[in-house]
Formats: C-alpha cells, structure tokens, sequence
C-alpha cells in the first residue's frame, strides 16, 4: 500500500499542478468529499476524478499554464497537510474585471485524507485577500 503523502505529492505534482488533469482517477477515490473553507461560509461538494480534472482545467483557462510549487507537504497516518503557491497570468475575468496578463499568485492549504491509497477526503483554504488586491491593483 502506498503512503498517504506520496499519494497526495503525486497528485499535486501530476494533477493539480495542471500537467495531467486527466490522471486524477489515479490519485482520486470514485467520489470525494470536497469541504472548500472560506471566510464568507464553508461548503462541500463531491469531486469525482472528471470533476476535478475539468476544475483544473478551468485553472488552465483562467490563469494559464500556471507554477504550481508545493512549500510544505508532510503527513500522519491517513491525512496529509499541503500548501502551495501558484503563478499564472490574469487571463480570465475573476471578479468581473478585464483580464489583463499580468502575473498574479494565489497561495493555498489543504489537509487530505487517504483512504486505500487514493485521495478520499480533503478540506482546502484558499488565501482569498491577497488575489483580491492583486486585482484591485491591476485596476487601478
């Protein structure tokens, strides 16, 4: 059985790095609950494989073939902590605003949880503020 952070490392290099969308099925349980955490209210909806590789590509869309570096990833048994930073271009409008090119970086955390050697459960944060004003500077 493969370790729970070589699990989730493989899919963020492989899948959410926006690489190989269409190789979640090889990280991902059939169904999973995804619990989005956000200032304004929590949520949760279930991912499949093909979900989630549309969800990366509508990445792919808005920001380009974006950088995705991984600054932490370590685990304990079935959950695995990650945090990224990821640098694209403003290519698509994300709050109603013109695209513009310019480079813009959202940094993210996400706890997984691995059950059976794929990805069956996680709760990610995403630092919302800081693209807020990063927006709000391209359109000044």
């Amino acid at each position: 059985m493969t370790d729970a952070v070589t699990v989730v490392r493989g899919f963020l290099d492989d899948v959410r790095s926006g690489r190989a969308p269409d190789h979640a099925n090889r990280y991902m349980a059939a169904s999973v609950r995804a619990h989005q955490i956000e200032s304004e209210g929590e949520t949760t909806v279930l991912r499949t494989p093909a979900d989630y590789a549309a969800h990366v590509r509508e990445f792919l869309d808005a920001f380009g073939a974006f950088t995705l570096e991984v600054t932490e990833c370590f685990g304990a048994g079935d959950k695995v902590y990650a945090r990224w930073r990821q640098t694209g271009r403003h290519l698509a409008s994300l709050n109603g605003e013109t695209p513009t090119g310019a480079p813009l970086i959202s940094i993210a955390s996400c706890v997984y949880r691995v059950e059976d050697g794929r990805i069956a459960e996680y709760w990610i944060q995403v630092e919302r503020k800081g693209m807020e004003l990063q927006l709000e500077r391209l359109a000044a």
